[in-house]
């Protein structure tokens, strides 16, 4: 899958996985998990470029005895996944035309 794709993509599913509510790194990734498969360090990598884009919030909070990062999506990320939403619409008419039988083209 071409990288840009593939990075937009899980930039979404990341915005998804805390659209409900505020969750945290493993969470994170247990809650995408039967969608997509995501390490960790690709994971804190989305989560540090969608914060610099201001499209989630995160504040520092003490959970047994460690600090965690609790991320929440913000009006920017809500806001990207509407743009998603719209954007997906042309790709799935993309991919029919592209993926459409061979025996139609010949009947052309």
């Amino acid at each position: 899958m071409d990288v840009q794709l593939k990075r937009g993509l899980l930039d979404v599913c990341v915005l998804r996985a805390i659209k409900s509510k505020e969750s945290y790194g493993y969470q994170i990734i247990k809650d995408m998990r039967p969608y997509v498969s995501l390490s960790e360090s690709t994971l804190y990598t989305i989560l540090k470029r969608l914060e610099a884009a201001h499209m989630l919030t995160v504040r520092t909070a003490e959970h047994g005895g460690r600090l965690r990062k609790y991320y929440s999506i913000s009006p920017e990320g809500l806001k990207r996944i509407e743009e998603f939403k719209a954007e997906w619409k042309e790709i799935m008419l993309i991919c029919q035309y592209v993926t459409k039988e061979d025996s139609e083209d010949d009947e052309a």
